[in-house]
């Protein structure tokens, strides 16, 4: 499609730039830095209150759209009257729970003129945490011991089998470090109450967290990978402050990934390395991470680079990026009126 005819318009999720934010925001700046002003992005909400909706210099306009567990035919009539309206270019989701109906959508929006940049079904499923372990042993990757359990009691058979810490995990996000049974109790009722079942329970590794920012061009090849040290965890354990890092392992670590599964799109690898140097992968998201702004900042901006490939277009690599680059998260009051939280709440666009 040629940009000369209309802006190129790209559809973007998680706007939600809370303590624990969603990339989108990021994934926006990134965007609007790697391609120019001569881009409208709009938003896709699921919470009226999501910050992204009123940042009016951020995003040009939002849609709510119905939350993953509605369906592919109920989300795809929404984004059929969105397209109506926007003639979107590129649809960019960024929440693992709204992957899969993305991605079962891909092809029909693909004859609608909605290019997307996603992993296979097969590729998707294969880094799915209650998959890791096996996915690790394929491909001759580090990671933890775990056990996948539907039941409270099955505990106990996780505690004699890794001791105590061990790491109690929802299927799509949350996870507690248990000291003790009653820890790990407490964790598996609030954890599955919130994302259900299987509950993954992982072997606790101590080290060094760092996470990797990769995009993969589904052919084997890794344009961008840039490692990132936390330096300011919340109590959530996310990263409010982090430093982009040198470390050729760390590298060749995100080639080894992405050449054995192919991986198509954005993800991220969170790496625990031990005190002896060995990095275990502990998840691999599957989709762009809240601090993916970082990689643009330092040289390779990954969502740029993404939209091009979905358009069609080769990109080369990159082979360089600033080492030392350090982002800090902070808040910021937002003011906005309430008629705009009337339109969106009653018309669900804005």
């Amino acid at each position: 499609m040629s940009a000369n005819k209309h802006k190129l318009t790209i559809a973007v999720t998680a706007l939600n730039a809370i303590d624990s934010p969603g990339p989108g925001i990021a994934v926006i700046r990134a965007l609007r830095e790697g391609l120019g002003e001569d881009i409208r992005i709009i938003g896709l909400s699921y919470e009226t209150l999501e910050p992204g909706i009123y940042m009016r210099d951020v995003v040009d306009k939002t849609y709510q759209i119905t939350y993953p567990a509605a369906g592919t035919e109920v989300l795809l009539n929404r984004l059929k009257y969105i397209h109506e309206k926007e003639n979107m270019d590129v649809l960019i989701p960024n929440f693992d729970a709204e992957l899969y109906n993305f991605m079962k959508l891909a092809p029909t929006l693909k004859s609608l003129g909605i290019a997307t940049f996603l992993p296979s079904f097969e590729q998707f499923e294969a880094r799915d945490k209650i998959n890791l372990y096996q996915f690790g042993t394929r491909y001759g990757l580090t990671v933890p011991a775990d056990k996948i359990i539907y039941t409270v009691e099955e505990l106990y058979a996780c505690a004699e089998l890794f001791g105590y810490p061990l790491v109690v995990k929802g299927k799509y996000y949350d996870a507690v470090v248990a000291y003790t049974m009653e820890q790990a109790q407490k964790a598996f009722y609030k954890i599955s109450a919130k994302w259900g079942y299987p509950i993954i329970v992982q072997q606790f590794i101590t080290g060094t967290e760092v996470n990797i920012a990769v995009l993969g061009d589904g052919k084997g090849n890794t344009i961008s990978s840039v490692p990132m040290k936390k330096l300011y965890i919340t109590d959530k354990g996310k990263a409010w402050a982090g430093i982009t890092l040198e470390d050729n392992t760390l590298q060749e670590l995100a080639k080894k990934f992405v050449k054995a599964t192919n991986w198509k799109g954005g993800c991220e690898l969170e790496i625990m390395r031990t005190q002896e140097g060995v990095p275990y992968i502990m998840e691999i998201n599957p989709r762009f991470p809240a601090w993916i702004y970082l990689t643009a900042a330092s040289g390779q901006n990954q969502p740029a680079s993404l939209v091009k490939m979905a358009l069609g277009e080769e990109v080369a690599p990159y082979t360089d990026y600033e080492v030392g680059k350090i982002f800090i998260r902070y808040s910021w009051d937002h003011i906005t009126d309430v008629s705009e939280f009337q339109k969106i709440s009653g018309f669900g666009e804005l």
